[in-house]
């Protein structure tokens, strides 16, 4: 369960998020809204990789705060530029490169990267150059490296917007078929219409939360 409590957050004299209190617990959960509204910083919040100015977040009741290697190894985080993520020369030594540093030894780490490499349609690319792969390739690489490590979670940061429609369709059966609690942050509302709960951000603030249908419904109205 990830707990996020009396959370407010700033980057300089900018408020960003503004009384966030909300507990995770459902396996599929959205969250959509507009460009600035504090969504992806919102994501952020979930591992770790930026902590809040005032309030906490815990991760099976760790403080993001004061235990953030744990949490991080807990929380896996996919993000919207797969080239960030792809830090080494070849498809097979970027799988591994994770691995290594969850502490998977030699044998079993063969054996993992083997089978990323065959579930996520890469095996042909073992030794393919990561940064040469086409977006949607590069896609699949950085989720592959995340769930090697098997996470609990996993946060997806606009997970469809690089990629083509066939692209688009795998991720969304991934989506559908993963056994870890995902949070996905997307402006792809199609993607969203059967998870278990969406989140509605405005001005840092959640303005909806519910079942998919109101929550894209109050959003869309939003807009209109």
């Amino acid at each position: 369960m990830i707990e996020v409590e009396a959370v407010d957050h700033r980057f300089g004299e900018r408020e960003v998020l503004r009384s966030l209190d909300l507990t995770l617990s459902e396996h599929r959960i959205g969250v959509i809204g507009s460009n600035g509204s504090g969504k992806s910083t919102f994501a952020r919040l979930l591992n770790g990789l930026q902590i809040p100015t005032s309030g906490r977040v815990r991760v099976d009741g760790l403080d993001t705060r004061k235990k953030g290697r744990e949490v991080r190894r807990l929380v896996g985080f996919v993000f919207q530029d797969p080239d960030v993520q792809i830090v080494m020369p070849t498809v097979a030594e970027d799988l591994a490169f994770g691995l290594k540093h969850h502490g998977v030894g030699k044998p079993e780490l063969a054996e993992r990267v083997s089978a990323a490499l065959a579930d996520y349609g890469l095996s042909d690319f073992r030794d393919h150059p990561a940064h040469l792969l086409s977006g949607g390739q590069k896609q699949m690489l950085a989720i592959a490296a995340v769930l090697a490590v098997r996470p609990r979670y996993v946060i997806f940061d606009e997970p469809t917007t690089l990629l083509d429609l066939r692209n688009k369709r795998r991720i969304a059966e991934l989506l559908h078929t993963i056994a870890q609690q995902v949070v996905v942050i997307s402006h792809d509302l199609d993607l969203l219409t059967d998870f278990d709960r969406v989140l509605v951000f405005d001005e840092g603030r959640i303005v909806a939360d519910g079942p998919p249908a109101d929550s894209i419904a109050h959003y869309v109205a939003m807009h209109a």
